[in-house]
């Protein structure tokens, strides 16, 4: 199975399961789920450790799958070679045909030479003289059963050698036509044996790519902040803070960022469900890209770039929600990693994420905000050993110890529906679906 098929299926399990959808979601259900202690998970439910790949399999799977290939190759190469053989001279096949040919126009050779002294010894039957004798009618006579008996004879051998002539030909005509099968087919075999080896490669470069042997730790931490309302057709700009917490500086760090709309009340969820039509626009900039740049599959990550210790980067993200969207919510979702020269890496042991309200377009009415529109003061980062805090927004230095994002809901919020989003972020589908069975098992 291809890792993003897992994760995907992964993703789908995590929204779909109960406890997590309806904590995640509490408006939608009139009485809240049990706890997670006493919640049995769904059966259906996938484990993505349980099915994702080691790197030692993933470059097993690349090895076996090149041998296959290369095995493939020289099948194709043989199976051309067998056919184009077929034309040599010296083929059995070939020779098979030629000594059949030369028999068979010697038995014509003989034919025609049996009929034609049978005709000349009917001919010669005809011309006897009036006065012959019996002994010459006699010898006449014998002379047409004699070459009557030898013509029926040279029939029979030019028969017998065309039908050998037959069948070697076909026989050779049948080896061409099953030696152009065989090639066509080891075409084929090398098509789908290149198309594995190069799944299998993308599969490895993925898994490489995502940083499997990096551990997740709270070297990079991420905050965000931001309205509690968005009015569809309407930017909306929200706050992202990504601060390194080690001991040490981090040479690249790179942020993730997402936001999706939540399904709205009894709207069916399951495995078939495309998640990124839950996906909401959102671009970023900041202090080194002023311009707004938008989020795709090829570049999917904020480069923020060499972090010194205890140092953040501030991010601003825009959404933009369609102007013909209903009313509903939607969360904001982000995460951090990163890698160092030395070949060390990490991936944000927790993720941020906000929720908001989605307001209808203003019609020429002012839009009604609901209930749970009131706004959340943003979230604050505490300095270590004191109780001085600093607003979200600007360059700063100072380090985060508190919690990530202020959203005023459960901690359970973003495990169902942010992961849903996440399926659009590549490298970041498997840090959710981890985290995942860890919120489970928690």
């Amino acid at each position: 199975m291809k890792i993003r098929r897992i994760l995907a299926t992964a993703v789908a399990a995590a929204v779909t399961t109960p406890v997590v959808f309806l904590s995640a979601a509490p408006a939608f259900a009139d009485t809240k789920p049990s706890p997670s202690s006493t919640q049995k998970p769904a059966t259906t439910q996938d484990d993505p450790d349980e099915d994702m790949p080691t790197l030692e399999e993933l470059r097993a799977a690349v090895a076996l799958a090149q041998k296959e290939y290369d095995e493939a190759v020289l099948d194709l190469a043989k199976a051309k070679d067998d056919l184009k053989a077929l034309d040599k001279a010296d083929h059995p096949l070939n020779v098979a045909v030629t000594d059949a040919q030369k028999a068979a126009d010697a038995a014509a050779a003989k034919k025609t030479a049996a009929d034609e002294a049978l005709a000349k010894a009917e001919k010669a039957v005809t011309e006897l003289p009036a006065d012959a004798t019996d002994e010459q009618k006699k010898a006449a006579a014998d002379a047409v059963t004699a070459a009557k008996t030898a013509a029926d004879e040279a029939a029979a051998v030019k028969t017998e050698a065309d039908e050998k002539l037959k069948k070697a030909s076909t026989a050779l005509a049948d080896a061409g036509v099953a030696a152009s099968k065989v090639v066509g087919l080891a075409q084929k075999v090398k098509t789908a044996a290149a198309e594995k080896l190069d799944a299998a490669k993308e599969e490895l470069a993925f898994f490489e790519e995502i940083g499997e042997e990096c551990t997740e730790d709270s070297a990079v931490k991420v905050a965000l902040s931001g309205p509690k309302t968005v009015t569809a057709g309407q930017p909306t700009v929200f706050s992202l803070r990504v601060t390194n917490t080690s001991d040490h500086a981090l040479d690249t760090v790179n942020a993730f960022a997402n936001a999706i709309r939540q399904p709205a009340a009894g709207e069916e969820i399951d495995e078939e469900t495309d998640f990124s039509k839950l996906v909401l626009p959102l671009e970023w900039s900041s202090p080194d890209v002023l311009e707004w740049t938008q989020f795709t599959e090829e570049f999917d990550s904020i480069e923020v770039g060499k972090l010194a210790k205890g140092a953040s980067y501030d991010v601003k993200l825009r959404l933009t929600v369609d102007a013909k969207a209903a009313a509903g919510k939607g969360v904001v979702f982000a995460y951090g990693e990163y890698e160092n020269n030395d070949g060390s890496c990490g991936i944000g042991d927790d993720y941020a994420d906000l929720t908001f309200d989605i307001l209808a377009a203003d019609k020429g009415d002012k839009p009604k905000p609901t209930e749970t529109a009131t706004p959340t003061p943003a979230p604050t980062v505490t300095t270590g050993g004191n109780t001085q805090t600093t607003q979200q927004g600007g360059s700063s230095n100072t380090p985060v110890n508190g919690t990530l994002a202020a959203t005023g809901a459960n901690d359970t919020l973003p495990l169902g529906l942010a992961a849903a989003g996440a399926v659009v972020l590549g490298a970041g589908a498997l840090v959710v679906a981890r985290r995942r069975k860890a919120g489970a098992q928690a």
